[in-house]
């Protein structure tokens, strides 16, 4: 009787935490090389050229695959870069802003979004959780584990 009557809701953030960190736990590689990350992050640029996000509406978008110590195997992006007046192309504040969404995956070992949803579930702000000014608790950042 009540089935779907609450389907137009969206999911909470402590079940959109959850199912972040289900996804997290399923996604482990049985190798990752440097060639693996150029592969990754051209599909990635590729598929978000073709998105209405860029196509449409103009917005940028910043692409850095790391190793955990912080060596650089891939980036790029996608917009102009540099554009003061262009607030949806990839900007210089751009990849300061993904550098704090990194230091979070160092730092937890989880994705950014897993953290922010997280923080969300929990009414905590980041600084209310003692987590640092350059680190950036917001989705884009997410670890790339490998099995064992």
């Amino acid at each position: 009787m009540f089935n779907g009557l609450y389907s137009h809701l969206s999911p909470s953030d402590a079940e959109i935490a959850a199912q972040t960190l289900t996804e997290e736990s399923q996604y482990h590689f049985p190798a990752f090389s440097t060639n693996d990350a150029v592969t990754l992050g051209l599909s990635i640029r590729k598929r978000f050229r073709g998105s209405s996000r860029h196509t449409t509406k103009g917005r940028g978008l910043v692409i850095s695959i790391q190793t955990v110590a912080g060596h650089t195997l891939f980036s790029c992006s996608v917009g102009e870069l540099g554009a003061p007046s262009s607030l949806g192309d990839a900007s210089l504040d751009s990849w300061a802003c993904l550098e704090g969404m990194i230091n979070v995956v160092r730092r937890t070992g989880h994705s950014s979004y897993y953290v922010e949803k997280g923080l969300m579930a929990l009414g905590k702000t980041p600084k209310e959780m003692g987590i640092r000014s350059d680190y950036n608790v917001n989705g884009g950042a997410f670890p790339i584990w490998l099995q064992v």
